[in-house]
């Protein structure tokens, strides 16, 4: 049967991110931080699962929350229905969003969450009859492969073969420029009086190589957009529920958006799940009974009940005091990681931030996702059973927080021994 499994996933499944008939690994079950090979293999999971895992796997209190919830009630449309479990859930989302929420909107994943995002804050300007029509995004910037995400993200390979279809975007250099001239750059955009949205991921760029760049300026970007009412976008898709030590990224800024992406974390790596929150400055252009200024965006698993049942669960537990002793225990262990292997010859940046570790490694003289060590890298790790994904020359360390010190110690070990290689 395992063999049988692995033909068929080789000849006709495709994978992301891939070649077609590659060989991929099969995973019979998952428990903590642990994934379980059919072969017998144990692999530990040091970046939860692209993200999303964040209590560990298999989480009792998650899966029975499901569980109880689809013996009531599995799906509904959500135009004209709502459930208890959609309702619970934005409640308790406007209890610990970083900034004063009036609307939840709910879509599949993150990616959809800024098409949302996106959409909004273009039919805020529209439906005041007010023209302005560009977006500024940050240089490395990505928030997911939708047409929209894809266009507010970094044009590269990934998006090469769409480039003509995409709409025009304001891409600020601030990894190649000072922060002053960063700074004059952005009010000079915002001068123009053309700038409907400013899209950014607070703190942290992840596809980008787990970047963490300055708080100052990023408060001061936001500063600017707001000084000419251009709506402020926060993609927390990556960076929310805890990851950054905060529950969101977006508390280490003195400004809050006006319109919050978030997904990955929400249902403990569970379900998919998109959550779109809007102040009340975007949610009142929305609030007529004229047709022509609704939001017409809808998905068919929208508020899904499982989807919004794990979330639920998933929070109660990150909100918790044991929760918060776990990351903040995380964080501390990177630190004191960090502070060893500064000065490293192999190491060309080491940052840390909450719960992220990140390391750029000195090979070679450039730093991209399709960095020609990025496979060994990955060989490497894999070979130790451990599932570290490198973005290229990167390697990071986001891993769930139910993680303990002697397993974050084998994945500090195993960095070491590849350092040590090179």
């Amino acid at each position: 049967m395992k063999d049988n499994i692995i033909a068929i996933d080789k000849a006709h499944v495709w994978h992301p991110f891939d070649v077609l008939h590659a060989d991929n690994i099969c995973i019979e079950k998952a428990e903590g931080i642990y994934l379980y090979t059919s072969d017998g293999r144990k692999i530990l999971d040091a970046i939860s699962s692209w993200w999303v895992n964040i209590h560990g796997h298999a989480n009792p209190i998650i899966s029975k929350a499901i569980y109880e919830q689809a013996l009531v009630l599995e799906q509904v449309i959500f135009a004209g229905f709502t459930h208890p479990p959609a309702v619970n859930l934005a409640s308790k989302l406007m209890e610990i969003l970083p900034f004063e929420v009036d609307q939840i909107f709910y879509s599949d994943n993150g990616s959809t969450s800024v098409e949302v995002a996106i959409k909004l804050a273009m039919q805020f300007w529209y439906n005041q009859s007010i023209k302005r029509t560009k977006i500024i995004a940050l240089e490395g910037a990505y928030h997911g492969d939708t047409f929209g995400a894809m266009a507010v993200g970094e044009r590269n390979v990934f998006s090469k073969p769409f480039q003509p279809y995409l709409f025009h975007v304001e891409f600020l250099p601030h990894y190649t420029c000072s922060e002053q001239e960063c700074i004059a750059h952005f009010e000079q955009l915002a001068k123009t009086n053309d700038i409907a949205a400013f899209i950014y991921e607070p703190l942290v760029q992840g596809a980008a190589g787990m970047r963490i760049y300055s708080k100052e300026l990023l408060s001061k970007l936001i500063a600017i957009a707001k000084e000419y009412q251009i709506v402020c976008i926060a993609d927390e898709v990556m960076t929310g529920f805890g990851r950054t030590g905060k529950l969101f990224a977006s508390e280490y800024i003195n400004l809050p958006p006006d319109i919050m992406c978030v997904s990955k974390g929400i249902t403990g790596g569970f379900l998919p799940l998109g959550v779109t929150a809007v102040n009340k400055k975007i949610a009142n252009v929305f609030d007529s009974l004229d047709k022509e200024k609704r939001f017409y965006h809808g998905h068919s698993y929208t508020a899904n009940p499982l989807s919004c049942a794990a979330a639920n669960a998933s929070i109660a537990i990150l909100t918790s005091e044991e929760c918060r002793k776990a990351i903040l225990r995380i964080e501390q262990s990177h630190q004191s990681f960090l502070s060893q292997m500064l000065g490293h010859p192999q190491i060309k940046s080491i940052q840390s931030l909450g719960t992220i570790l990140s390391i750029e490694l000195n090979i070679g003289n450039e730093t991209s996702y399709f960095h020609n060590k990025r496979d060994e890298l990955y060989r490497f790790f894999m070979n130790k059973n451990i599932l570290i994904r490198p973005l290229g020359n990167v390697i990071y360390v986001l891993p769930p927080y139910v993680i303990k010190n002697e397993e974050l110690e084998e994945i500090y070990n195993a960095i070491i021994e590849l350092l040590n290689l090179s």
